[in-house]
């Protein structure tokens, strides 16, 4: 937020001047904001113990470690029983596939792709320092989350 301040009467000018609030100083001055956030509204590592941390980080990492797991397999048995089901077809003479036309849509494809890729980056660049700077923040619930992950895609 930014308040308005007055042009000064020295000189003459349609420039108008505005003030910088810092909203940490401003949130430890007003009370409501502990009443509101609670007194502990930081990152985790104030807010629970290390091992508390750990077993919430690797009971997540789990959950989404095996649902990637289960998700990633039934997607691959699709795409692959497809592209097996397309084989057997165009083998059996059902489907006719063009495969210069395949090959001109996959060139375009990834035209397309590489001029996205490069309009992408800055806010991609945007969104990995965030992650960084969380990850930081909380190490200990971020390590026990990759260790549950990786052990949910064993199990």
């Amino acid at each position: 937020m930014a308040t308005r301040n007055p042009p000064p009467q020295e000189y003459e000018s349609d420039d108008e001047s505005y003030e910088v609030l810092d909203l940490t100083e401003y949130a430890r001055r007003h009370h409501w904001w502990n009443r509101v956030f609670g007194h502990s509204s930081g990152p985790m590592v104030e807010k629970y113990s290390v091992a508390t941390q750990i077993v919430m980080g690797g009971v997540t990492g789990w959950c989404a470690g095996f649902l990637f797991q289960k998700v990633g397999k039934l997607a691959a048995t699709a795409v692959g029983g497809g592209f097996l089901l397309l084989q057997i077809a165009s083998h059996s003479g059902y489907v006719q596939i063009d495969w210069k036309r395949v090959e001109k849509d996959v060139n375009k494809a990834k035209r397309q792709i590489k001029k996205r890729a490069n309009k992408a980056a800055p806010e991609i660049n945007n969104i990995i320092e965030e992650a960084t700077e969380f990850i930081k923040q909380n190490i200990v619930i971020s390590s026990g989350f990759v260790g549950g992950f990786l052990l949910g895609l064993a199990s």
